[in-house]
């Protein structure tokens, strides 16, 4: 029998190492075969309007390409002064250059000038293919920018601006992001990882796993493309890559620090990493399970945007937990205990967590478990407060935080000319109905002109110049009534436009948002409960998951008005948010609960048992929420609002969760709760 436990010891030491080396080296070639495959992913050509696809406007989309009405979209040359009267010099000007911008037609097509009523402005409208593609139409706006450019006046200022020039703008803000995304999402990671483990090279093993996980994670949505019914686009890509970085770093820091754990209880490294991936393993599947799920939610939304994201980040998610469960472990056995040096754990060294900091702090809590619940009640509450001036929806001029060209462009034109002028409103009719259709609609206070378009299959197209600025309420409020007074005449009839697809974009969101929080919120239970196995626990991390997404929400709009002066939030930022932040935010009640659940089976009282997960997973879990918070702010280089306002929403939700409800409000709930917060399983019956 002793030869037999000889030869067994003998033959797990030798199939230890052999694993891990086979582990990596199968790990290294299928990464390679991923990272060099190529395949690239079906970009969304919607993903700048989000329209869905059976939206009105939408709809009328389709038809007007049909019937050849939208073969045609114009960019504007606005010219002024800055306010002071153009001279006889600059309208010669003017004329000038709508010779040179002539080429840029589309043919059979003028390029036609327009003087403002008060002679302070110039509009030059330049006829372009309303059917090119997206790297078309970068190029011709670029190559018209140039030609603009050259010859003007001295003092003179022109802007080109439409639905073109706001596309190429748009775009820009994601030429290289990818880039600069990793650059500092790596930075980021590495300096908080070698903060964590105050070791010269630890931090270069779950750095090095996460880095190539993001990228084969991006062959993986690109496969995911061609057989999913979604596509990619620049925030789809962008949040993908954050989910990766942040989720994946947060699964490596609970696995390594319990296998630190085990390292002081075990001689064999191996034998170490099999009991923390057992321990470790349900709670970051729970975790990574409740992050897909959730994301998995958003292909019910109408909003192609959400579902991009939606879609995209579950591949991500699941991208990230095989690689830190499965190719981590064996990276951190093959390097073996020094790679924690300088403070390499040796058995039978006393754990540090179960008399540091976060014990104190888990004493502090459960001694007085009623004052600090309601501290952190009322902390919660007055964060959220600021959500009683909460404003939503942005223009299409406010959706950057730089100003681009085409920004500048249509507030100048706003100054001088109806503010529409650059983004007509189409309505296509039956042909029978032009007149009326046109008498009906002219007589709306906000329509400035209608002019009759394209007919052809029976349908006539009417534009419309709206005196609203684009995307804006009170645009809005005019396509509510245009659609209204069409009804009346051709209850067919269709609106379209940016200012309409703006508005049906914004109804999307709006009905998105009651379906999507409430399946999360359902998602969320469903996992807690099976892991848990108690109704209590469950709807008490749930609620307070919630709380912590209200408050961060208050706490961005707060910074959003008084620091960065922001208008409103972006209509799809609430979802987004409070998406992330409950299903990202309940991985540390779930570390944390199951950590309790653990100890509590073992004996431990409900007091002790919430006390010691505390202390014991304090340290990781405080490492991993700083660094999740750090990672999604840095969706805030890239000068999108949106994109900004998710990342500070999310970080600021995150580090509430860290530092204050994981770690505070959850332990003096479980405290006052004592077993019942178990029930009904077993452990709430448990003398």
């Amino acid at each position: 029998m002793e030869k037999f436990d000889e030869r067994n010891s003998r033959h797990r030491a030798l199939v230890g190492p052999r694993l891990s080396w086979l582990v990596v080296l199968v790990a290294i070639v299928l990464s390679g075969v991923a990272l060099g495959a190529g395949i690239q992913a079906d970009e969304d050509p919607n993903g700048v309007a989000n329209l869905p696809a059976d939206a009105p406007s939408a709809l009328a989309g389709d038809l007007a390409e049909r019937i050849g009405g939208d073969e045609v979209t114009p960019a504007f040359v606005v010219l002024d002064r800055g306010g002071e009267q153009l001279s006889a010099e600059d309208r010669s000007a003017v004329e000038e250059l709508v010779g040179r911008l002539t080429p840029f037609a589309v043919e059979g097509q003028q390029v036609f000038p327009a003087f403002s009523d008060d002679g302070e402005a110039a509009l030059i409208g330049v006829p372009l293919s309303g059917t090119a593609d997206q790297d078309q139409v970068v190029e011709t706006v670029e190559d018209l920018r140039a030609e603009v450019d050259e010859g003007l006046s001295e003092g003179l200022d022109a802007q080109v601006t439409g639905g073109p020039a706001f596309l190429v703008d748009l775009a820009g803000v994601f030429d290289g992001a990818d880039v600069t995304l990793l650059a500092a999402t790596a930075s980021i990671v590495a300096l908080l990882l070698l903060i964590t483990y105050r070791s010269p090279w630890l931090w270069l093993v779950p750095l090095a796993v996460v880095g190539v996980a993001d990228q084969v994670a991006i062959t993986v949505v690109a496969i995911g493309t061609k057989i999913l019914p979604f596509a990619t686009d620049g925030a789809s890509v962008g949040i993908t890559s954050v989910l990766v970085f942040g989720a994946g770093t947060n699964y490596a820091l609970l696995l390594i620090a319990r296998y630190r754990e085990e390292l002081r209880r075990r001689e064999d490294r191996f034998d170490a990493m099999r009991h923390a991936v057992g321990r470790a393993a349900p709670a970051i599947l729970a975790s990574s399970g409740t992050v897909v799920l959730a994301l998995l939610m958003l292909g019910f939304a109408d909003s192609p945007n959400s579902r991009n994201i939606g879609l995209g980040g579950a591949l991500g998610i699941a991208t990230a937990v095989v690689y830190a469960l499965v190719v981590l472990p064996a990276a951190m056995t093959v390097c073996g205990r020094w790679l924690f040096w300088p403070f390499v754990p040796r058995v039978g060294q006393a754990e540090p967590t179960r008399t540091g900091f976060w014990s104190k702090v888990a004493g502090v809590v459960t001694g007085r478990p009623v004052v600090v619940a309601v501290a952190s009640l009322v902390v919660l509450v007055l964060l959220a407060l600021p959500l009683l001036g909460l404003r939503t929806g942005l223009s299409q001029t406010e959706q950057f935080r730089a100003t681009p060209e085409s920004v500048t462009g249509q507030e100048v034109l706003a100054e001088h000319f109806p503010a529409g002028s650059t983004q007509p409103t189409t309505v296509i009719t039956r042909e029978g109905d032009a007149a009326a259709m046109e008498q009906a609609v002219g007589r709306i206070a906000g329509v400035q002109q209608v002019m009759p378009g394209a007919t052809g299959e029976g349908y006539a197209v009417l534009s419309l110049t709206l005196d609203a600025d684009p995307a804006s309420d009170e645009a809005f409020a005019t396509i509510e009534q245009v659609r209204d007074a069409a009804a009346e005449v051709d209850a067919d009839a269709l609106v379209g436009g940016p200012d309409a697809e703006a508005l049906d974009s914004s109804d999307a969101a709006a009905r998105d948002r009651l379906l999507i929080i409430p399946l999360v919120l359902l998602v969320v239970l469903a996992v807690l409960l099976v892991l848990l196995r108690s109704v209590v626990a469950a709807v008490v991390l749930v609620i307070t998951v919630v709380a912590t997404y209200v408050a961060a929400l208050g706490a961005g709009w707060l910074v959003f008005d008084l620091l960065f002066g922001f208008p409103a939030l972006d209509l799809t930022v609430p979802l987004l948010s409070f998406l992330f932040l409950v299903a990202l935010g309940v991985d540390y009640n779930i570390f944390l609960s199951t950590r309790a659940k653990e100890e509590a089976e073992e004996g431990a009282d409900p007091r002790t048992a919430i006390s010691v997960a505390l202390a014991v997973t304090g340290g990781v879990i405080t490492s991993a929420g700083v660094l999740l918070a750090a990672v999604f702010t840095v969706l805030g280089v890239l000068p999108l609002i949106t994109l900004t306002q998710i990342g500070v929403i999310v970080g600021i939700g995150v580090l509430l969760d860290t530092l204050l409800v994981r770690s505070v409000l959850v332990p003096a709930l479980v405290t006052l709760l004592g077993r019942r917060f178990w029930w009904p399983g077993h452990l709430s019956r448990t003398p």
